[in-house]
């Protein structure tokens, strides 16, 4: 954990460059000290069916969600929130100043007990700066 999902509308796929995202998300939660890189994760869901509004302007959203495993304690979690949330604010920042945009983001705690993992990339990751 954690992992980053972003969900967009298709008329903005050629202009959000989700590769140089993901690679600011992964350096700004690799830097938190919080999470460790083995566990971070991105990927983007196109979403081809979708209406924002009222439907008359060529609106645009990009709706973004953090999951987190249980134990962090809220400040922790409002310290990562608020870091990675002005690092998808700068990446958008000249789409949306040419178009209109929604962007939003949340972050979920997901239960202690109903989260399962099988992980052999932490173990991968530290047999390399070894």
């Amino acid at each position: 954990m954690p992992h980053f999902i972003v969900e967009y509308t298709d008329n903005i796929e050629a202009d959000a460059d989700l590769p140089g995202l993901f690679e600011k998300v992964h350096a700004c939660l690799g830097e938190s000290g919080v999470f460790p890189l083995g566990g971070i994760r991105s990927r983007g869901v196109r979403l081809d069916t979708w209406r924002m509004a009222n439907g008359q302007h060529d609106y645009a959203f990009v709706h973004m969600t953090l999951k987190v495993g249980a134990g962090r304690n809220l400040a922790t979690r409002q310290r990562v929130a608020d870091a990675l949330f002005k690092v998808i604010r700068a990446h958008f920042a000249e789409l949306q100043a040419r178009r209109l945009l929604a962007l939003s983001f949340e972050m979920s705690e997901l239960d202690a007990q109903l989260n399962y993992k099988h992980n052999n990339v932490h173990a991968f990751l530290k047999n390399q700066s070894a």
